[in-house]
């Protein structure tokens, strides 16, 4: 009988790992060898070509590599990316490396808020499409859709909805298996 339920144990495992989606969080290099720089090469549209192929989630982190005192990385309304204006961010980060975790989903826009540099592409826009984990790790503090501090952000109902199906899966393997 306990080798029937190890062996459904061992099932139920097998269908975990192969079909729900993965649950973790992957942190992405801005710019890649790059990093975060003024003139990029390929111009403008050097961030967006980057984005392009990349896929972003809930939990995800963004990295932007510079070094202090030369760039910054402002965390902007649309509008305000979209006119290059940086005088009024939701949040400047003005360390680098700066870790920024995307804790929801929808538009995220960033530009360097030194004088000049969002002008000369120094700027990126993403759409964070779903999320990645089960839980929430703290944010960037102020950031678009970040919880009140000490407050966790809610799961996804989609992450929800993936436990719910695989503890009710283990249960009916293990009912079944137990008695045979």
């Amino acid at each position: 009988m306990a080798k029937l339920a190890n062996m459904a144990i061992l099932f139920v495992a097998a269908f975990a790992a192969i079909f729900l989606p993965g649950t973790e969080a992957e942190d992405f290099t801005v710019g890649g060898s790059t990093g975060w720089t003024n003139n990029p090469s390929g111009g403008a549209s050097f961030y967006s070509n980057w984005a392009s192929d990349l896929t972003f989630n809930v939990n995800d982190v963004l990295v932007f590599n510079f070094a202090t005192g030369r760039h910054d990385v402002a965390i902007l309304t649309k509008d305000n990316f979209d006119n290059c204006n940086v005088n009024n961010p939701i949040q400047l980060i003005n360390n680098g490396p700066a870790r920024v975790t995307l804790n929801r989903t929808g538009d995220f826009h960033f530009a360097c808020g030194f004088p000049g540099h969002c002008n000369s592409g120094q700027k990126l826009s993403i759409n964070v499409s779903g999320s990645s984990s089960p839980t929430s790790p703290p944010s960037v503090p102020g950031a678009p859709g970040s919880s009140p501090p000490g407050e966790t952000p809610p799961e996804s109902s989609a992450t929800s909805l993936a436990i719910t199906f695989s503890l009710l899966l283990a249960t009916s393997c293990l009912n079944l298996f137990l008695h045979f």
